[in-house]
C-alpha cells in the first residue's frame, strides 16, 4: 500500500499516543486537541484496515498490530526528527520548540532571569515550560528535558549544572519569632509550628541539617503541609510558622526584613539545579542554547 501525506502525519500522531499511552499528553506534545488526535488515529486505522489502539475511560493500550507498527517506524521517525533538528546549523537564526519540565522554584530562580535575553537572542525558538514539583518521566511525558535539584535527577540521564550548590535554611517572620521564640537547635522544632513540605514523589520531607557528627534529618510537627514553595513562603510571611527551603527562595524577603533566618549554624548544603535529558536523543539546538545562556548569565552562580 503506497504511503500518502496523511499517513505520514498520522504516523506522527500514532507514535505520540504510543509513547504516552494518553491522548491528552500526546495532544499536548503535538500542540493539537485530543479530539483532533483521535480523529487522526481513526483515519489511519481506517486506511490501514487494522485497529492500532484499544482505548477505555482509564487506559490506552496498543494492540498487537499497534505494537508491531510502533517498533517498525519509531526509529526512522526519530532519525527524521534528528535530521530536521540538525538543520539549525545552517539557519541564519536557530528555530524550533523546546518543552521543559521544571521544579517550581527553579522557574523563578534560574529561568526567569535569563528568558528575556533568550527571547532577544533567539526569537524563533519557542520554549514551553511545565512548572511542577511532581516527579515525572520527562522523556515518557514528551519533554525534551527536566530542571530539578541535583540530588533528584534520574541516574540514567545526562545532567548539566546550571547553579551553584544550594544552602538549605529555616526562616520565619519577625512576628512569629516574637510570639514563639527562636529555636536554638533542630531538636527545639518539636515545640514549634513548622510548615511541612510534600515532595514530588508524595513523601513528607524531613528537614535536613548539619551537626558535629554530620548530616541528619528531622521529622517536624506540621499543622500545614504544602507542595508548592510559593505557598509555603506566603504562609511564613503571614506568621503561620517556620519554613524550610533553599536560601535563594527566601532571599528577597530576608533582604527586606520580612523573614529572618534561624538555626543558621545547623544549615546544610546540597547540589544545585541541573538540566537533564536523555543520552539516547540528540539535544535540540534550543535546549543547548538555553543551557549555554544560563551558564553564561549565572543567575544562581556556578
Amino acid at each position: 500500500m503506497p504511503l500518502n501525506r496523511a499517513d505520514l502525519a498520522d504516523f506522527t500522531c500514532f507514535l505520540a499516543i504510543a509513547r504516552h499511552r494518553s491522548f491528552r499528553l500526546a495532544a499536548l506534545e503535538l500542540g493539537v486537541s485530543p479530539s483532533a488526535l483521535s480523529h487522526a488515529l481513526k483515519g489511519l486505522e481506517a486506511r490501514l484496515g487494522v485497529r492500532l489502539v484499544n482505548r477505555t475511560n482509564r487506559s490506552v493500550m496498543l494492540t498487537a498490530a499497534g505494537q508491531e507498527l510502533e517498533q517498525a517506524i519509531s526509529q526512522p521517525f526519530d532519525a527524521i526528527g534528528q535530521a530536521v533538528e540538525a538543520l539549525n546549523r545552517h539557519r541564519d537564526a536557530p528555530a524550533g520548540r523546546v518543552r521543559l519540565n521544571a521544579v517550581v522554584d527553579a522557574v523563578s530562580l534560574v529561568l526567569a532571569p535569563v528568558l528575556p535575553e533568550f527571547a532577544r537572542r533567539y526569537p524563533n525558538i519557542e520554549l514551553e515550560i511545565s512548572a511542577s514539583n511532581r516527579m515525572v518521566d520527562v522523556i515518557g511525558s514528551g519533554f525534551d528535558a527536566g530542571l530539578r535539584h541535583g540530588g533528584t535527577v534520574p541516574e540514567d540521564m545526562v545532567a548539566q549544572r546550571v547553579s551553584a550548590d544550594l544552602r538549605w535554611v529555616v526562616a520565619a517572620s519577625p512576628d512569629y519569632l516574637a510570639r514563639h521564640g527562636r529555636p536554638a537547635t533542630p531538636r527545639d522544632l518539636q515545640a514549634h509550628r513548622c510548615i511541612g513540605v510534600r515532595l514530588g514523589d508524595d513523601r513528607l520531607y524531613r528537614w535536613e541539617f548539619m551537626g558535629p557528627e554530620g548530616e541528619f534529618a528531622v521529622a517536624v510537627p506540621s499543622q500545614f503541609i504544602l507542595d508548592d514553595g510559593r505557598a509555603m513562603v506566603a504562609l511564613a510571611l503571614a506568621g503561620a510558622g517556620l519554613a524550610y527551603a533553599a536560601e535563594p527562595v527566601f532571599a528577597p524577603h530576608l533582604a527586606s526584613g520580612a523573614l529572618e533566618l534561624v538555626l543558621q549554624d545547623w544549615a546544610t548544603s546540597g547540589p544545585g539545579y541541573q538540566i537533564y535529558y536523555s543520552s539516547r536523543r540528540q539535544v535540540p539546538a534550543g535546549l543547548r542554547l538555553l543551557v549555554e545562556l544560563i551558564r553564561e548569565m549565572r543567575p544562581l552562580g556556578l
